[in-house]
């Protein structure tokens, strides 16, 4: 099975660098423009189904990006940022830049929100629950923490060590035939670079 992951195209709070969590913001946009710019990467590749997080501006990326409608499962929302749900990245890190970083790196939890532990826990039960059901190519329509969750907890990528995932961006995790995980692609865009995407 090859995972295809798709982040969320651009919010309107990562477009204002606001933290979301399991805030249910819509797309911007942007965003939907850049959603539809990848719609014709996955038509090409033809998932076998396609599962996605219920938060809006999943759910609409995951109906701009493919044909096919995508079943919505609550396992696949953002990792719940407690007290920093709605607060600008910048006041954050203003306030206590080493919280900040060590939330990024998966160490430590912002005031009640959930643990790095218990999130990747969480969403890598829904994939392993997919992997029973035959699929070539699963459409995974998700979260930037969701994908860095899956990317640890399938090929060891502990999340200090990867780059934001891109919004409307595309990454592929291949699982099985006999061999271990294996990271196939990360952060494609058809038609740019992105090295400075927002959490």
């Amino acid at each position: 099975m090859r995972l295809l992951l798709v982040r969320h195209g651009q919010s309107e709070w990562n477009a204002a660098r606001r933290l979301q969590g399991q805030a249910d913001i819509n797309l911007s946009e942007l965003g939907k423009s850049q959603a539809d710019a990848l719609r014709p990467v996955i038509d090409n590749i033809g998932p076998c189904r396609a599962i996605t997080s219920d938060l809006r501006r999943a759910s609409e990326t995951a109906q701009r990006v493919s044909t096919d409608p995508a079943q919505l499962t609550q396992g696949l929302r953002e990792i719940d940022v407690g007290d920093w749900t709605g607060r600008a990245i910048e006041d954050i890190r203003a306030e206590n830049e080493a919280a900040y970083q060590a939330w990024r790196a998966g160490t430590a939890a912002p005031p009640g929100g959930e643990s790095w532990a218990d999130f990747v826990t969480r969403v890598s039960q829904v994939i392993e629950q997919e992997r029973k059901i035959p699929c070539q190519n699963l459409l995974v329509v998700c979260h930037g923490g969701v994908i860095r969750a899956l990317l640890q907890h399938f090929v060891g990528l502990a999340p200090a060590h990867i780059i934001p995932v891109a919004p409307a961006s595309l990454s592929a995790l291949r699982l099985g035939n006999g061999k271990p995980p294996r990271l196939e692609l990360f952060n494609y865009l058809p038609d740019s670079l992105e090295f400075g995407a927002p959490d």
